[in-house]
């Protein structure tokens, strides 16, 4: 048989082949991906914060470095010691600032004394007790107690976050059958489900009110938020 008839019926052959195994090859790199619908739903659960956390700082000056954190740290030292009496952790009890800084007077820029801050942090599980303890704070401190800042929390977020998941969830499957008959196509299954970094929640923040009056403390409610994209296949 001649060469050139060899080589034609071989070709012919694995065409054949070929054209026997179309069906079940895969598709190949760089194919276009099948048709599909993409939505996102985004859950929101409410949930009363649990936990209160209070910035309480200790200001104090004198003409001598020295003396003025003596001065500082006798005040810190009873604040602290208030806040182990109310049964605060030491755990939950850390310095989060501590300066000794300069004062300059405005005209000459001379040094005339010292100013010392230590801020104390405070986190407190008994938000009903968190007034009582900011005022004992403030009589032990006196004039030196700078109510800096105070915000709440959520200590176990797993229950709500489920909720804002699930609600997420029903959201975005609800968005994609609106989409798939507006399209005027038939919704396929699920292919995937995907979190998406969302903002995180904002604990609620009160102003700090004048520490020589009773303080009184509502830690209102949270709202947690969700974010998830589902992807449907179109049938």
């Amino acid at each position: 048989m001649p060469r050139a008839t060899s080589a034609v019926l071989l070709l012919a052959a694995a065409a054949l082949t070929l054209a026997g195994c179309s069906g079940a090859a895969a598709a190949p790199p760089g194919a276009a991906e099948a048709p599909g619908i993409t939505a996102r739903g985004t859950g929101v659960a409410t949930a009363t914060p649990d936990t209160a956390t209070v910035v309480l700082g200790v200001e104090t000056r004198d003409a001598n470095a020295a003396a003025a954190l003596a001065a500082n740290s006798e005040r810190a030292a009873a604040v602290i010691g208030v806040l182990e009496g109310a049964g605060v952790a030491s755990g939950d009890i850390r310095t989060s600032r501590l300066a000794i800084l300069p004062t300059r007077s405005p005209e000459s820029d001379r040094i005339t004394g010292y100013e010392v801050t230590n801020q104390v942090t405070a986190t407190l599980h008994d938000i009903a007790a968190a007034g009582t303890v900011i005022d004992a704070a403030a009589a032990a401190a006196g004039d030196a107690i700078r109510v800096q800042d105070i915000s709440f929390s959520v200590a176990d977020e797993t229950a709500a976050k489920a909720a804002a998941r699930a609600d997420a969830v029903r959201q975005a499957v609800a968005q994609a059958e609106q989409l798939a008959e507006a399209a005027g196509v038939e919704l396929g299954p699920i292919r995937s489900v995907v979190e998406l970094p969302g903002t995180q929640p904002v604990p609620y923040r009160a102003e700090a009110a004048d520490a020589q009056r009773a303080v009184p403390v509502e830690p209102g409610t949270q709202e947690l938020n969700v974010v998830v994209e589902v992807v449907h296949g179109v049938a």
